[in-house]
């Protein structure tokens, strides 16, 4: 099978038959985030606020290469975007029933000096 037949069998694995259905993977209004230790560092590291994290949650496009749909114990996904200042951000969120767990957040476009555990 060729590479486009495999990526086209992949794509209908992960967004169903229907092909992409437009539903939106994580709820984009969500009122509680809950930041893990790791993302509060990272957020601190690269001058990255709460304001910023909901611009990308309710603008960004979703990078399913950079997603775990299927992850366990929890799925993450990767969204990426602009924030109003142009930083060029990628947030990894993890739903869960009581919020959305944001996992670590990465600048894209600036290599920051970070000293996270």
């Amino acid at each position: 099978m060729s590479k486009a037949g495999c990526f086209t069998w992949l794509l209908i694995l992960i967004t169903g038959c229907g092909g992409i259905s437009g539903k939106e993977p994580i709820n984009r209004e969500e009122k509680h985030l809950i930041y893990t230790h790791h993302a509060s560092c990272r957020l601190d590291c690269r001058h990255i606020n709460d304001k910023e994290i909901r611009e990308i949650l309710e603008r960004g496009s979703v990078n399913y290469a950079k997603s775990e749909p299927a992850g366990r114990p929890d799925p993450k996904y990767a969204l990426e975007g602009y924030t109003a200042e142009g930083q060029h951000l990628r947030v990894i969120f993890a739903p869960e029933n009581d919020g959305l767990v944001v996992i670590t957040c990465i600048d894209l476009a600036t290599e920051w000096q970070c000293d996270c555990h």
